[in-house]
């Protein structure tokens, strides 16, 4: 990398990356510590008035938390769908019959649903608006390298400036440029599966229920959105997602109407429909040198148990934490002992759900008729144990282990 220019500029955090983790980080901390902390968030998607991120997410309860905590939840609580119960089944694609082998009720306390679907751009958008709120620099461009210098970071932006802060967050995606310059290697492999993701219109009332239907190919989950609308996340062969995504409309909705029913009538396809490749992958190491890894730069794991997005929220809460403890006592926020508690913290629950949504995705996405009983068998004995159903349901809605105190809904 060049030497640092004379457009530099000095700062406290520099975040690479603009989405769920990347704004949230930045309107914790300056919520936090104040105008005194200064931040600036780089990535090109914010050259943009709007978010034109066409997904929707299932926000779980201890994430809810964590937005009510930085004043963003009341702004979208209008366009978020309380998820109120969800049943999953166990079938072939051809059988006439899909049995539910276990239902989970939606709250994890007395009236707090455990998780709410919301469309992307509503919250990205509220936490675009807060972070400004807050005079968090928000710049349109990309971190493109850095290097260090005596207590700081010196970080290269496309535009030829450079800025020197005490850390560097990489929070830009499964192909992390900041990763990457960092020499931070992954470990992990990829499905021969893709997630075909697009938001459908139905004639009936769905209640808030959302069903995941187990099929050999993987799984088809329907997610209730506000109104009469589901986002799906369709599990196929990578071959069969392209084929799939591919095909004219009318034919799609033949495909699609094979594993979701009719049970909530007619089906219209109202989003674009896409296909994202699968894999599990795992950042050797979280931070180097006065730089830490968050969300999909540190972690990709298997959609079945929804928790990709919620991990990334885990990791900023507890980064956060590490940070304002230590920026609160007068100590470097890019010292080795704050990003060590900041990798302790979340390497063991990264691996133990890396691990968990593999081995469900293994499980179930097979033709095996010896597994399938198994599995049915399994799913039979936890739908008639109650107390262990409120264990995966807190789990679900990330409540278990040592949860940072954003996801408490308590604020820095």
């Amino acid at each position: 990398m060049a030497k640092a220019s004379i457009k530099q500029r000095k700062t406290d955090l520099v975040i690479g990356g603009a989405g769920f983790a990347g704004l949230a980080l930045a309107v914790a901390l300056r919520q936090g510590l104040g105008e005194a902390f200064s931040i600036t968030v780089v990535d090109p998607a914010l050259a943009a008035a709007q978010s034109k991120d066409p997904r929707a997410s299932a926000i779980a309860a201890a994430a809810r938390r964590l937005f009510e905590a930085i004043g963003a939840w009341d702004a979208v609580a209008d366009k978020a769908q309380p998820i109120l119960d969800m049943v999953v089944t166990d079938s072939k694609l051809d059988d006439m019959v899909r049995p539910t082998f276990l239902t989970f009720g939606g709250d994890v306390d007395e009236g707090e649903a455990f998780a709410h679907m919301i469309e992307n751009r509503h919250l990205i958008d509220v936490l675009v608006a807060k972070a400004k709120e807050l005079g968090v620099d928000l710049r349109a461009g990309a971190v493109t390298g850095f290097e260090q210098a005596p207590n700081a970071i010196n970080v290269a932006l496309k535009d030829g400036e450079t800025i020197s802060a005490r850390l560097l967050v990489g929070a830009d995606g499964a192909h992390s440029v900041i990763r990457e310059t960092a020499g931070i290697a992954t470990h992990g492999w990829d499905y021969d599966q893709s997630a075909i993701v697009t938001t459908i219109g139905h004639e009936r009332e769905h209640n808030g229920r959302a069903e995941e239907h187990l099929l050999p190919s993987g799984p088809f989950a329907i997610l209730p959105l506000t109104g009469k609308r589901v986002s799906i996340v369709w599990t196929e062969t990578k071959s069969e997602a392209a084929r799939i995504v591919a095909l004219p409309d009318a034919e799609f909705l033949t495909e699609l109407e094979k594993r979701f029913g009719l049970h909530l009538g007619d089906l219209e396809i109202l989003g674009l429909r896409r296909a994202f490749p699968l894999g599990l992958f795992t950042a050797r190491e979280f931070t180097a040198e006065r730089l830490a890894l968050v969300g999909d730069a540190a972690h990709i794991i298997h959609p079945i148990a929804g928790q990709g997005l919620n991990m990334g929220l885990r990791d900023i809460a507890a980064l956060a934490e590490s940070v304002s403890d230590a920026a609160r006592l007068g100590l470097d926020i890019g010292a080795p002992d704050v990003l060590t508690r900041y990798q302790r913290w979340r390497r063991f629950d990264t691996m133990t759900m890396g691990v968990a949504t593999d081995g469900l995705n293994r499980l179930f996405s097979n033709n095996s008729d010896a597994l399938r009983l198994a599995r049915d068998i399994g799913l039979g004995v936890v739908e008639r144990m109650p107390a262990l159903k409120k264990v995966f349901i807190r789990e679900a809605a990330g409540f278990t282990g040592d949860t940072p105190k954003l996801l408490k809904g308590e604020v820095l």
